[in-house]
């Protein structure tokens, strides 16, 4: 019997055979290439996971007409120039036994609709602001009504010429179609608006176009937020009712489940939830759900490992599982799983940093703890290396973690020296903070990953000059991190200033009244006030920025301001710390250079960033060694950077 007898069982989905319940779901990669068309990157990026075992690939919601469309790199099935594509890519998931749907879908006013720099019209139900884009829409006429609904019949046929299993309608996340089945939303008063049944109908005349365009075989399903979580958004007695609707009709095979809405900043964290959020948490809702309604389920949502899955699947809650960003840091999750080779899993820790992360920054997909993902065709196999090398790695954090792994999977014998007694660098830190201990699962994934590729580890062992005399590498990869930035500040000395490290590791007693001086503005700063202000003391967090969190994903960020608020954090904006006394932080406005004075301040906490540690770098330049740098000291960034860069290292010894 299979070590997970329920996630390991085939499905049937109208009738479709699934070989089991793990799916990857519609997600965006901004990996299609010029035209919005499926190349390469994207081709090879699904690949994988199906190579590693998934049963069901969602592709991402594929735009299907020009009120759809930006600059953004998405996938784009408005002509049958896509097919030829398309195709490819349904031969290249199911050669490896897995099945695939396509996802139509319109932003409709969620968007900032920004094509050549400037900002198009963005189209609606009604007129309606969108609260997070600050979107005024245009109500969509008649005639773009049926021009939609029939350009979405062409790209069903699309989808089903290139051979695809199904096709997904996403109705999720406050986007156009749930916009239209909301009545807080959908203030028209023709056909498509006013009653239940009228509110449905754009919807069921897209479902009842796509199923012509595509005949009786392929599945044919929606995607929708078992609750909107947002002002004005749906509830879950609406989506039940919208659901059951649809199976009575016969519309649908079945409901897949998320959560939230990006039509604002309070739902959207549940969009992709972080590690602050518990694992499967969506689940509960989906099966209410899928016991009112009686149609297969789908949920994701923070379901990153077997085990967590095959509960879900046990306690009724669902029939198949979203594993996507697990799939994302393991492409081979399934497969491991399915082997019971669960220690080898590399688990997903929900930092949404690359992920998420990339996308709201416009770029491609990948992930912190696998830099491969996204970019499989020019890494997604490791070469051995033609000759064996003696490999010295200096650093136990992820830069030189990474390196490490990569470069003893090359074939060479490799020894990590760390000069502390621990390895994780700075990850041990980041895991002290509020409700980011998960975050140190990156360095347990890690540090799994050199133990099965033979890693030599040395604790308590500083690199210096005569070590390397003594060791002899034919190649030295220097990962030895950073150490807090302290500029001179006018009055410290008379004051107590402390730095974020000292807080952490319990070096330091805060007193009761705390001001965090925030250069940074990532999650640093802001844990540390969330960490203090649950202790219980008056915390003021002064940022160098335009706001708290400037350099976060947008999800986490809008999160975690709102945690701060609810503790009674004040936020400074803009403020640059140049001095201190015994209970006064003397800041200027970054803009003005204005002075801005706190009083009543008895610590002051630094969280400055890092400078870089470059003093083995410096030693061993005249040595003649072939040396590589990777990480903070090379200059001082997120782990993303040092996994990565830790990785190119490794390939480059």
């Amino acid at each position: 019997m299979p070590a997970f007898p329920r996630l390991f069982s085939p499905i049937r989905l109208r009738n479709l055979e699934i070989r089991n319940r793990i799916l990857s779901t519609g997600h965006q990669t901004y990996l299609a290439a010029k035209g919005g068309l499926p190349g390469d990157d994207f081709i090879a990026y699904h690949e994988a996971r199906a190579k590693g075992g998934a049963g069901l690939i969602v592709v991402e919601a594929a735009r299907f007409h020009p009120t759809g469309f930006t600059d953004s790199p998405e996938l784009i099935v408005a002509s049958d120039d896509c097919i030829a594509g398309l195709k490819l890519l349904v031969d290249r998931v199911h050669r490896h036994g897995a099945r695939i749907f396509g996802q139509l879908s319109h932003s409709g006013r969620v968007t900032k609709r920004i094509a050549g720099g400037l900002r198009g019209v963005a189209y609606a139900p009604s007129v309606v602001p969108d609260q997070r884009f600050h979107t005024m829409p245009r109500a969509m006429p008649l005639a773009l009504i049926e021009e939609l609904i029939a350009e979405a019949g062409k790209a069903a046929r699309r989808f089903g010429e290139a051979g695809f299993d199904g096709i997904e309608l996403l109705a999720s996340h406050g986007l156009l179609i749930s916009d239209f089945l909301n009545p807080r939303h959908n203030l028209r008063t023709d056909a498509y608006g006013g009653s239940f049944e009228n509110r449905l109908r754009f919807l069921t005349d897209l479902l009842a176009v796509a199923r012509k365009n595509l005949g009786d075989g392929p599945v044919l399903g929606i995607r929708i937020s078992a609750e909107e979580i947002e002002h004005g958004g749906l509830d879950k007695d609406e989506v039940i009712a919208i659901s059951r609707a649809l199976k009575d009709l016969g519309a649908i095979d079945y409901v897949n489940v998320t959560l939230g809405s990006m039509q604002g900043l309070g739902g959207s964290v549940h969009v992709v939830p972080p590690m602050e959020m518990a694992h499967a948490y969506v689940a509960p809702k989906a099966g209410t759900l899928r016991a009112a309604v009686g149609l297969p389920v789908l949920v994701a949502g923070r379901i990153n490992q077997p085990q967590i899955a095959e509960a879900v699947l046990a306690a009724g809650q669902a029939d198949m599982c979203g594993m996507t960003r697990a799939m994302i840091s393991d492409a081979e999750m399934a497969n491991k799983a399915r082997e019971g080779r669960v220690d080898d899993i590399r688990a997903c820790i929900g930092c949404n940093q690359a992920c998420i992360g990339h996308y709201h920054m416009g770029y491609s997909i990948s992930c912190i703890q696998n830099p491969v993902a996204g970019r499989e065709v020019r890494y997604g196999r490791t070469c051995k290396a033609e000759a064996s090398k003696r490999v010295l790695v200096a650093g136990g954090g992820p830069a030189g973690m990474k390196a490490a792994v990569t470069a003893a999977e090359r074939g060479h014998r490799v020894t990590l020296f760390e000069a502390k007694s621990h390895l994780g660098g700075q990850v041990l830190l980041a895991q002290l903070l509020p409700e980011r201990a998960e975050f140190g699962g990156l360095v347990t994934n890690l540090h799994h990953e050199m133990e099965r590729a033979g890693v030599d580890v040395r604790l308590n062992a500083a690199v210096s000059a005569e070590l390397v005399l003594l060791e002899k590498p034919d190649a030295v990869i220097v990962a030895t991190g950073a150490y807090s930035y302290r500029p001179a500040i006018e009055g410290a000395e008379d004051a107590h200033v402390i730095d974020a490290w000292a807080v952490l590791e319990g070096r330091a007693n805060p007193g009761g009244r705390v001001l965090v001086a925030d250069w940074r503005c990532d999650w640093i700063g802001m844990g540390l006030a969330e960490k203090l202000a649950r202790e219980g003391r008056h915390v003021r967090l002064a940022v160098t920025g335009t706001n708290a969190g400037q350099n976060l994903q947008p999800y986490l960020r809008d999160h975690m301001v709102g945690k701060l608020h609810k503790l009674g954090v004040e936020i400074i904006p803009y403020a640059r710390l140049f001095g201190v006394d015994p209970d006064t932080a003397y800041m200027t406005h970054i803009v003005t250079g204005e002075p801005m004075v706190e009083t009543e301040v008895e610590t002051v906490v630094l969280a400055l960033g890092h400078e870089p540690d470059t003093s083995l770098e410096d030693t061993l330049t005249s040595f003649g060694v072939a040396l590589h740098l990777a990480g903070d000291c090379l200059a001082p960034r997120s782990a993303e950077e040092a996994v990565y860069e830790g990785m190119l290292a490794g390939l480059a010894v």
